[in-house]
């Protein structure tokens, strides 16, 4: 039996290196993870170092609970250097890594707070517990060095737990606080910057950007993990990480002057070789750990320098302010939640809960005021050698001085005064340094310019084609009969998915490259509109309909099918254009009809619960029978029954300028959600969501500057939202729906007209009025017929970048270029302002 056991146990020791290995990985992978920290704080200039890699949640905890299996392993020899020295490094490992995710605690919900601290307490009490057995029962092999070196960590990392549960304690009050002081700035905001609602919409220009500045210093000073890396409990963290990482230093300088050897000793570990890789991975992780910690230190003392070089106050400085114990407070002064209906009992639970937590309350006094001490010893060590310095500096380099004063006033001050206001400190905290305001508002602007480098640029050429949004009102007719009783509500996307399925399915078309070029224009503008709709659609009332062009978009963008249906294929099985949008609004229309006879659940009656797959089929059906019925009044103009008075070309053209004004119209929202991503959120979301609206400013400048060149309908910005308002308001104007610019898209759309090209005189019916352009005689022809108007003949110029000289009367006036032999467009994006109208006339 025993030869048995030894072979078994032979064969288990066998696959400990694997485990070996396994702690190595996963103590490299926390290396990694803070040194991913450490980088992004310094190319973000965040010198105090925001745990995005590496942060206390379940996936680190579990990593470092694997990293931790050699002190928790009783069965390891610790006799032989190597392996000590791994268990001593274990330990402080873990408590560089607890120091260098602090912070982290402040992008947690209270919730979240809770779960977690109660997992890092688990695991910390188990490791302490786990090697103080182990110490205390093989002391009779240790010397009394080792024993020392080996129990020291474990308070650091007790000491740390503690001030871990303080913060935990102290962070939600902290976070109403900043929370309330947000909430009153971002009304200042919104009195300042006039960024109210308005008739027209919002203009993005200088001022609504200096406004949205606002809030990203709001939001960034206020950011939970920043307010964490300043407070006094990081900086006792970072001091007990920096003498947890003196303890390797000793033991390893130790150990050489010892052996007289660089090396890491013999191992007698079942892990084998792998101990000595734990040892290494793990020690280069202790050096990687502590440059947060000390950053964040050395950061805190340096203010607190430039505070005490002007007034040094210990009462000041000591106070303790309400928010660090008004959570233990309130525990303590509430009435019990426990029902007991024996009134003595409940007296003795209410007198023992009440003592407790005064306890804890002064504990929490105690831990403050301990940080407090050891953030101001140093700084108050270090303030007379920075006075010295100071007074050295304004002695002999005083000129050079008062130059970089002007500079900086020239170049930044401006903005730093301004702004200060909108810095968010809690009680007791000193101002944040001038350095520190001008590296935030210039982390502003970098995203603003890493925005700019992503313009969409298929989108701009899709968006080159929009005219004067009429696609909004016209891709879907209310002369079409509805199926069922009910329509389910457009959404932006929606229709801009079905139109770009039906422009690449058309005959000669599907094939082509214009196919591929619009699915990649639409593609862009797809993930635009979606983050407008996901963004003011607040109470998602539309979500059903947003997922059903998601679903529909993705097997159209990939396999260039619609429901089911091979785009390609039936552009191949159908020469015609009409016969093709049949067989399209025939296929929809069974899927509805099918839904309508199987759908028995009441609550289907309301079309924004129906399938993804039935919302995307009424889409099809009602704008492929709204094409069929511009083919039909076509003909009956034209006395024609046999043909469809339109190429595939100029059908898609057409196709295409309407998904250019859908996406145009949807546009104008953006400088509304730009907005309200800046003041929207939870405290701990609200830095990313004012990250991307910064962002979404770059990407999108040239697509706002060209639509800030076209008149805008009078839609209140709640109503520009969405797609049915615009159509609504489409309907109650419907001689004039656009002040200012021509409502026809159904007529001749040209291509525009570059600065390269000659303008060729059309020669007038009749006598004619002449345009002189740099000497040169354009004509302006009188026509018989009344016709649209075609441009702005002012902006016309101005993009030819010819002076304007004089103009005489004239009447409705047509060019095209010479290269294509095309009709200028009125439609195009740079013909903007004032339309010339028939009657209209300009006298110079």
């Amino acid at each position: 039996m025993d030869s048995l056991d030894s072979h078994v146990q032979e064969k288990l020791d066998e696959a400990m290196p694997w485990i070996g290995l396994y702690i190595a990985a996963a103590s490299a992978v926390c290396t990694l993870a803070m040194a991913a920290d450490a980088f992004n704080g310094f190319t973000s200039k965040k010198l105090w170092f925001p745990c995005k890699y590496f942060s206390m949640n379940a996936a680190s905890l579990t990593l470092l609970a694997v990293a931790m299996k050699l002190p928790m392993d009783l069965n390891t020899y610790l006799l032989y250097q190597a392996d000590w020295h791994a268990k001593i490094c274990s330990l402080l490992f873990m408590t560089i890594s607890m120091s260098n995710f602090m912070s982290s605690l402040g992008s947690m919900t209270d919730k979240e707070i809770g779960t977690n601290m109660a997992a890092l307490g688990i695991l910390v009490i188990t490791i302490v517990v786990n090697m103080w057995i182990q110490t205390f029962h093989l002391r009779g092999y240790f010397h009394s060095r080792m024993m020392i070196a080996a129990l020291i960590p474990t308070i650091f990392m007790l000491l740390l737990l503690a001030t871990f549960f303080s913060s935990a304690i102290a962070l939600p009050t902290s976070k109403r606080s900043l929370e309330s002081k947000y909430q009153e700035m971002h009304q200042v905001a919104m009195r300042e910057e006039e960024i109210v609602k308005r008739t027209k919409g919002f203009k993005i220009d200088k001022r609504m950007i200096d406004g949205m500045k606002k809030y990203w210093v709001m939001t960034e000073t206020s950011n939970p993990q920043f307010v964490m890396a300043r407070s006094a409990f990081c900086c006792t963290s970072s001091v007990i990480c920096v003498l947890a990482s003196s303890i390797l230093q000793v033991v390893y300088i130790g150990y050489y002057k010892r052996s007289h050897k660089v090396t890491m000793g013999e191992s007698a570990s079942v892990y084998g070789c792998y101990t000595k890789w734990i040892l290494l991975v793990q020690s280069n992780g202790i050096l990687v750990g502590i440059i947060a910690p000390v950053s964040r230190w050395f950061i805190a003392v340096r203010f607190k320098c430039l505070t005490t070089c002007h007034e040094i106050s210990f009462a000041k400085e000591l106070g303790i302010e309400e928010h660090w114990i008004q959570t233990l407070k309130y525990w303590r002064d509430s009435f019990s939640v426990i029902q007991i209906q024996d009134g003595k009992c409940r007296k003795y639970i209410h007198d023992f809960k009440w003592f407790t937590l005064t306890f804890l309350i002064r504990v929490q006094i105690m831990m403050v005021l301990l940080s407090k001490l050891l953030l101001f010893i140093p700084a108050l060590l270090i303030t007379p050698f920075v006075l010295c310095f100071k007074k050295f500096k304004t002695r002999l380099l005083a000129k050079v001085t008062t130059s970089n004063k002007d500079m900086r006033s020239e170049s930044g001050g401006n903005i730093e005064l301004n702004l200060n206001r909108f810095v968010l400190l809690l009680d007791g905290e000193q101002e944040l340094p001038q350095r520190i305001l001008k590296d935030i508002c210039d982390q502003a602007d970098k995203v603003i310019k890493i925005g700019t480098k992503q313009q969409p640029q298929n989108l701009l050429q899709l968006l080159n084609k929009f005219g004067n949004f009429g696609g909004v009102r016209e891709f879907d007719s209310l002369q079409v009969p509805s199926i069922h009783s009910q329509e389910p509500p457009n959404c932006w996307t929606l229709p801009l998915v079905t139109l770009t399925s039906i422009a690449i399915s058309l005959p000669n078309i599907a094939i082509n490259h214009m196919a591929t070029q619009l699915v990649s224009s639409v593609s862009e503008g797809l993930s635009l509109a979606m983050l407008i709709e996901k963004t003011l659609d607040q109470n998602g009332e539309l979500m059903n309909i947003r997922n059903a062009a998601d679903v529909t978009w993705a097997g159209v963008a990939i396999y260039r099918k619609w429901q089911q249906v091979d785009l390609r294929r039936i552009s191949l099985d159908y020469k015609s254009s009409k016969n093709l949008l049949q067989e399209l609004s025939s296929h929809a229309e069974m899927i509805i009809l099918e839904f309508k006879r199987k759908a028995n659940d009441f609550l289907m009656e309301n079309p924004l619960n129906w399938p993804a797959s039935v919302i995307a089929a009424n889409s099809m059906y009602r704008i492929s029978q709204t094409i069929l019925h511009s083919y039909q009044e076509e003909n009956d103009q034209t006395g024609c029954q046999d043909k469809t008075g339109q190429t595939d070309e100029e059908l898609f053209e057409r196709l295409t300028i309407m998904i250019a004004d859908i996406l145009a119209a949807c546009f104008t929202n953006l400088s509304q959600v730009m907005i309200t991503k800046c003041h929207r959120n939870a405290i701990e979301e609200r830095e990313k969501s004012v990250h991307e609206a910064f962002l979404l400013l770059g990407r999108t400048r040239q697509i706002v500057d060209l639509l800030q060149r076209q008149e805008w309908p009078s839609l209140d910005h709640d109503k520009a939202a969405y797609i049915e308002e615009w159509r609504a308001f489409f309907l109650q104007d419907n001689e004039n729906p656009i002040t200012s610019i021509s409502t026809s898209s159904d007529k001749a759309r040209g291509t525009p007209v570059s600065n390269e090209e000659k303008i060729t005189v059309v020669e007038p019916l009749s006598a004619a009025s002449s345009l002189k352009v740099e000497g040169k005689v354009i004509g302006l022809s009188f026509f018989q017929e009344e016709i649209t108007p075609f441009f702005n003949v002012c902006c016309f110029v101005m993009i030819q970048r010819r002076p304007f000289l004089s103009l005489e009367k004239f009447k409705n006036l047509s060019c095209f270029t010479e290269k294509e032999k095309r009709f200028v467009d009125a439609f195009l994006p740079f013909f903007y302002g004032i339309s010339v109208t028939h009657g209209d006339y300009h006298t110079p």
